[in-house]
């Protein structure tokens, strides 16, 4: 494994003390070895004369089987943006458009400077994913989509409780730390309307037993939250809580909608949740407090969500849109540039129990680092501390470069372990193929 050496740039660290430091940082055998002092000889150099250095992005909720189906389900409210479009497109998937749909993702994920997600697929195929993340390179923790309940849930999506347990505890062991650790399994209930209440118990226990992640829905939209209500006599957060599905290793996408007691047991239970701000605008879902949840305590970090939702995977678009968000409700004083960057870089790896190997730049730890370009129009004039550029001023196309696990995966804008064309020319085919089996 090659040295890299990235020179004269200014590193946005994200450590404890939020450190800013100007010189170089030396990589080597896959770690960081040493941030700001100057060091002369490696076996490749990186000019980073004008660029931000800092973590890789983390986002802590993607589907990557949905990127096949951007513009594909516009317009429509949680429950019908399921069952009308993506809850059939998701049974039409194959292994052929499983895998052009993860790498699609993951190349614009790259590009955009993401180098960790932790991701819900769909009920079959999640071996392709696995596949995909492992041969580009990008670092994951996948979990296949569990369903076993729902009268609307299309045959292919509906699963009996075992088989749905047998199959995610086969992934598990096949997949589960593979690729020097890049690579790890979640157990993934949808969310508690397709899932029946053995299911979630089981998936409690079999987390804590196995030392695995739990990443499911939580309180997105109003009319999931009157379900889960009417079936069960309690909240959704409450009725999780019940079963055993909180704790330190459960990541709740959304929780928009969430009453103060759930917030308390968010908080007392140190469950992560995952703020997806352009995913709950675009399905009109609401805003989630997570203004109110930092105050809590509550551990907060972002996600795109997915292409059908969102239509874009950019953590530029999510910072500056959280911030922004919370801002309109609270004041112009909550969210600072910094804390949105921390929630995009730090605040996800803790949430996905990586912050003592990846989230910021710090010796030691996993080299997953990305240089942003700063000096162009939109980020001119430059500053000493370019926190404000990169959450309010950056776009996606300001990555320049992008370093997983201490290899290149894209310089100059280039990606070196995907075929770009190859990979829009799959995802065009397989997204046609994939709508006529759907018959949409």
């Amino acid at each position: 494994m090659a040295s890299i050496l990235i020179k004269g740039g200014t590193f946005v660290t994200m450590d404890t003390k939020n450190s800013i430091v100007q010189g170089d940082l030396l990589i080597d055998n896959g770690r960081i070895v040493s941030v700001g002092a100057t060091v002369k000889l490696a076996d490749v150099t990186i000019d980073a004369t004008d660029c931000a250095v800092l973590p890789g992005f983390v986002q802590t909720h993607v589907h990557l089987c949905q990127t096949l189906f951007r513009g594909a389900a516009d317009d429509l409210s949680l429950i019908d943006w399921l069952k009308e479009r993506v809850w059939p497109m998701e049974a039409a998937h194959t292994a052929e458009s499983i895998k052009a749909s993860a790498r699609l993702g993951i190349a614009e994920l790259i590009k955009g400077g993401t180098t960790c997600a932790l991701t819900m697929e769909t009920v079959s195929h999640t071996d392709e994913v696995f596949r995909v993340v492992e041969e580009t390179g990008f670092r994951a923790t996948v979990g296949k989509c569990m369903m076993d309940k729902g009268d609307d849930v299309p045959s292919a999506l509906r699963e009996e409780t075992e088989s749905s347990i047998n199959e995610s505890l086969a992934l598990l062991d096949a997949w589960n730390g593979k690729a020097n650790q890049r690579i790890h399994y979640c157990f993934a209930p949808r969310f508690a309307v397709s899932c029946t209440r053995e299911l979630l118990t089981r998936v409690a226990s079999l987390a804590r037993e196995r030392g695995v992640m739990v990443h499911t829905h939580a309180s997105e939209n109003r009319t999931e939250c009157a379900m889960v209500e009417a079936e069960t006599g309690l909240r959704n957060i409450a009725y999780l809580d019940a079963l055993g599905l909180t704790g330190r290793h459960v990541a709740l996408a959304h929780c928009v909608h969430i009453a103060d007691d759930e917030m308390d047991i968010l908080a007392k239970t140190a469950t992560n949740v995952v703020h997806c701000p352009s995913s709950n605008l675009k399905l009109g879902s609401g805003i989630a407090p997570i203004t109110n949840m930092l105050a809590h305590g509550i551990s907060v970090s972002l996600g795109a969500d997915g292409a059908a939702c969102n239509n874009r995977l950019d953590m530029f678009t999510e910072m500056r849109t959280a911030a922004l968000l919370q801002k309109a409700l609270h004041g112009p004083e909550v969210v600072t540039a910094n804390q949105a960057l921390r929630l995009a870089t730090i605040d996800g790896a803790k949430a996905m129990s990586l912050d003592k190997e990846i989230g910021s730049l710090e010796p030691g730890k996993k080299a997953d680092v990305i240089l942003v370009r700063l000096g162009q129009l939109h980020t001119t004039p430059r500053r000493a501390k370019p926190v404000s550029s990169l959450v309010y001023s950056a776009q996606e196309s300001d990555v320049e470069t992008v370093i997983i696990d201490g290899l290149l995966v894209m310089q100059n804008r280039k990606l070196l372990t995907i075929d770009e064309a190859g990979a829009l020319g799959d995802a065009d085919r397989e997204a046609q193929l994939l709508i006529n089996r759907a018959g949409l």
